[in-house]
């Protein structure tokens, strides 16, 4: 068994689909970069796929001082099966002492396993990081009870410490284009007999699908809008701000929008810079995900909503009164 002090760096998984690397990884490095700095090693990043060695650029270009490469044609879709087999080989390898990841679809179906087959712990969904400046542990803080606490979880006597991350509440790593770093290309061991599933096709959603972590104006929805035909109108606002629209769980689950529109703990954490809710009470759920937007306007009926506790800017009214005179407001701009 290794000991404690054979681990050094922080990694970050660079989740990549089709080419193209995933916004979160961006936060990550932007975090893993202090990370490395108060731990005094280096930030590295883990790319897997098939022909990503030019995506190397761009995570150097964001701060990483080296990147590790899986190519091979079984990498190319995620796989449960061989990501987890690379990842775990990889860091039984190289040793590292952080490993981060996005608390995607993909980072939190094998994030566990990697966590399981290396015999250490994994803190799911955190919102802050920070090295202890006395021991040097990573304290991993996530949202526990509801919302209703902060937990920080540390990971004293096992590594790699691992945590997942939620997409949107890290600042993203600035480029500089002028960077250099290492590019170590991996030796992929994996045969395809490995991988017990088998991708027979890929279906991309026909259905509008929004951009929530990246968006700098939200308009939100919940059930105070009465019934679905409301967001119509909260999408004719979003467009008349630059915005996107989102929601809370209870339109998501009575089947008014798409779950891709969902805001809250067990949606999308965001960060605009404006989020306007919309017949919204405030639930802790919902407010855990969008509560360090810049400004906060809440429109509702119920002058005791819980939200208004939390809004910059409130106003009691009838949405169906008040969204009308926002967009005539906000067309008239130029």
């Amino acid at each position: 068994m290794s000991n404690i002090k054979d681990y050094k760096d922080v990694w970050v998984f660079a989740e990549q689909r089709g080419g193209v690397i995933t916004p979160v990884v961006l936060e990550l490095l932007g975090e893993g970069k202090k990370l490395a700095e108060e731990a005094g090693s280096k930030l590295c990043a883990v790319l897997m796929g098939e022909n990503v060695k030019e995506m190397s650029d761009t995570l150097i270009a964001h701060g990483a001082d080296k990147v590790y490469t899986a190519d091979s044609p079984l990498l190319k879709n995620y796989t449960t099966d061989g990501y987890t087999s690379m990842m775990t080989e990889m860091i039984e390898a190289y040793k590292p002492e952080i490993v981060l990841y996005g608390a995607t679809h993909i980072g939190r179906a094998f994030a566990p396993r990697v966590a399981a087959r290396v015999n250490t712990g994994l803190t799911a969904d955190c919102t802050k990081l920070e090295i202890d400046p006395e021991d040097k542990k990573l304290k991993q803080t996530r949202p526990a009870f509801g919302g209703n606490l902060m937990a920080t979880i540390i990971c004293p006597d096992s590594r790699p410490q691992m945590s997942t991350v939620r997409p949107g509440v890290m600042e993203k790593a600035e480029m500089d284009s002028t960077r250099k770093g290492e590019v170590i290309s991996v030796d992929v061991k994996l045969a395809e007999s490995d991988i017990r599933t088998k991708i027979l096709e890929i279906v991309k959603s026909k259905k509008e699908l929004v951009s929530l972590t990246d968006a700098e104006v939200i308009v939100s929805g919940g059930k105070g809008l009465g019934d679905p035909s409301g967001f119509e109108l909260l999408k004719d606002l979003a467009d008349s701000m630059g915005g996107v629209v989102g929601a809370s769980r209870a339109a998501v689950d009575a089947g008014w929008i798409d779950h891709s529109n969902q805001v809250g703990q067990t949606g999308t954490t965001v960060k605009p810079k404006i989020y306007v809710a919309c017949g919204i009470s405030g639930a802790i759920q919902h407010v855990a995900g969008m509560h360090e937007a810049d400004t906060i306007i809440a429109i509702n009926k119920n002058p005791s909503a819980p939200i208004f506790e939390l809004s910059d800017y409130g106003i009691v009214g009838d949405l169906y009164e008040v969204v009308p005179m926002m967009i005539d407001a906000f067309s008239a701009i130029e």
